[in-house]
């Protein structure tokens, strides 16, 4: 376990050394980048990358080189990474535990509504200033150019993703007919319109579409993040044999050497010697 705790923190920090570049690079690409999708990435891409950069290069100097004050910083991190990580697949499973959206009969499709998501996760998509750069971002994907296009059997039988049902299209419950215009409906159904810039962009079910889209991804990163802590616990258990590998080079002895030259004796050792002494000459 002497060498191989060594050797298995070393490449293991090599591989993800070498990986964080491509993640740096992705999210200097994006600041660079003018649609606002892509800069809206930026921030945790770079975060991420710096953070692995700085972790990784600290354990492979101490793991490869028995730098003990590397491998302290390392575990540190780690333990700091371990911790975060089990905090946020906690938040993320107790905030994208309601949702889901509803079945609509006749339909392959589903509706989305926002009352049916967390507090946190509405007050968020409801600040006008997300959702500017979220609205944005639809609208630079084209998500809704086939659904427009649609014809009314394609309604009937074809899927649609969570944002293309709650922003492409009206609420199916709406009726347009001159005969009931003036009967009440959803909210939704007077902020609809044909124009290919409004749609349903403003309505409330193409943020609750955004949010679906959101809890899917998210219970996808949680699974990730529970299969990455089992992972580090097990990677930090070997930093910590290379981390006391480390320590014990720092002394210049070998495994299982004595490290006692010599032992100085108490102040009355000679004093009790030499009475032993004497008492067996005289018995």
């Amino acid at each position: 376990m002497y060498r191989f705790s060594n050797t298995v923190i070393g490449f293991l920090n090599l591989f993800t050394l070498l990986a964080s570049i491509p993640i740096i690079g992705a999210g200097l690409w994006m600041a660079r980048s003018s649609t606002t999708c892509e800069s809206f990435l930026q921030t945790p891409l770079l975060v991420v990358g710096f953070v692995i950069l700085i972790i990784s290069l600290a354990g492979f100097i101490g793991a490869c080189f028995h730098v003990a004050w590397a491998l302290w910083v390392y575990l540190v991190i780690m333990l700091f990474l371990i911790g975060a990580l089990m905090g946020l697949t906690v938040f993320g499973f107790v905030i994208t535990s309601s949702g889901g959206g509803a079945a609509v009969p006749g339909r392959a499709y589903r509706e989305y509504h926002l009352k049916d998501y967390s507090p946190w996760l509405r007050k968020r998509i409801e600040d006008p200033r997300y959702w500017v750069n979220i609205k944005s971002c639809i609208l630079g994907s084209k998500t809704c150019g086939k659904v427009v296009l649609w014809t009314p059997l394609d309604y009937l039988t074809a899927d649609m993703t969570p944002v293309q049902s709650g922003c492409c299209k009206p609420p199916t419950s709406c009726n347009y007919a001159a005969a009931v215009e003036a009967v009440a409906q959803e909210a939704d159904c007077y902020r609809w319109s044909n124009a290919a810039g409004v749609l349903c962009y403003e309505c409330e079910s193409c943020r609750a579409g955004v949010l679906e889209d959101v809890r899917r991804d998210w219970h996808k990163m949680s699974v990730l993040n529970i299969v990455m802590v089992v992972v580090l616990i097990g990677i930090y258990s070997v930093g910590c044999c290379a981390f006391r590998n480390a320590k014990r080079a720092e002394t210049d002895y070998p495994y299982g050497h004595n490290r006692m030259s010599k032992v100085r004796p108490r102040w009355d050792f000679h004093w009790w010697r030499w009475l032993d002494d004497r008492r067996h000459q005289l018995y």
